[in-house]
């Protein structure tokens, strides 16, 4: 009997995970397909194998949907956020159909749940490293995301336990430095921002001092970003910031990496963001292997 699924791939409308199939096919053989002739239609069963060690399986709703563009069929062993496990080398997934349809569609599937699978795995451990701390706050992603592919990134996120954050633009304001200077101040911003989204999302601001931080706050900021503050400043800032303004909410962004998050831990501060949960995160390796027929020569299969 097969594990439960992930409630999480409900979250990936199903027109999306279409679109972005037919994408990803199209750009990748945008005409003909040489190979196809080398193969043919034969059907054909390919092993896909993880081959890095506690790899957090993520994306198997896009890898899936490739193959289904294509009239393949995916049997996934393991379970979507599943830790893969600790082999060198473990089956992940069965996939069957065709030949050459199986391999159009190899390299996308494989790229799209490589990344997102590198992506769940870190935010899994940045989220472990908060839990053994008793850190009770939120790991978050940030904007800086591939374009064209924020979807299985941020989606990837959410599998490996970290906050989202905001989606995109629309999701929830943030008033960074750029935004102050052309506004003329802190107040103004958060006024005029405000006058727009009114109840019904959030404002965020980014602030370089305890001083920006208040004038946020009293101004109607819903989240003070302390950004690129040395740990210790941080926790002086943050522990001040809420003794005025008990329901503010702190984010701390700038300079945090997976080597020192753990300096940024304090019951002061609510969201810790990281731009290298995407931005330089290592992709899991995957690799599918198509299997040798019993009275035929092995195909190969390229990368």
């Amino acid at each position: 009997m097969s594990e439960p699924t992930n409630p999480l791939v409900h979250s990936v409308p199903p027109h999306a995970l279409t679109r972005l199939a037919r994408d990803w096919l199209s750009e990748d053989t945008p005409n003909f397909d040489p190979t196809g002739v080398c193969v043919g239609s034969e059907e054909v069963e390919a092993r896909l194998l993880c081959k890095t060690p506690h790899t957090i399986l993520a994306g198997s709703p896009f890898f899936t949907a490739v193959f289904a563009e294509l009239g393949c069929t995916v049997d996934w062993i393991h379970r979507e956020g599943a830790d893969i496990g600790p082999d060198v080398v473990t089956l992940t997934a069965v996939v069957r159909g065709p030949a050459r349809c199986l391999l159009l569609g190899e390299r996308p599937a494989l790229n799209c749940l490589a990344r997102a699978s590198g992506i769940a795995s870190r935010c899994s451990r940045l989220k472990a490293e908060a839990e053994a701390a008793g850190w009770h706050g939120e790991v978050a992603g940030t904007r800086k995301t591939t374009p064209g592919f924020r979807l299985v990134e941020k989606y990837a996120m959410l599998v490996g336990g970290a906050s989202m954050h905001r989606q995109d633009l629309s999701g929830m304001v943030m008033l960074k430095d750029n935004h102050v200077w052309a506004s003329g101040s802190i107040t103004e911003a958060v006024k005029a921002a405000r006058s727009v989204c009114g109840f019904s999302s959030k404002i965020e601001v980014e602030c370089r001092s305890t001083e920006e931080g208040r004038e946020a706050a009293a101004a109607g900021a819903d989240i003070v970003m302390l950004d690129n503050f040395q740990p210790l400043e941080l926790h002086v800032a943050a522990r001040t910031l809420k003794n005025e303004f008990p329901t503010l909410q702190i984010e701390a962004s700038g300079g945090v990496s997976p080597e020192n998050i753990t300096l940024y831990f304090s019951s002061h501060v609510d969201i810790i963001s990281l731009g290298c949960i995407t931005q330089g995160c290592p992709v899991a390796d995957f690799s599918l292997k198509v299997q040798k027929p019993s009275t035929n020569k092995p195909c190969k299969v390229t990368k």
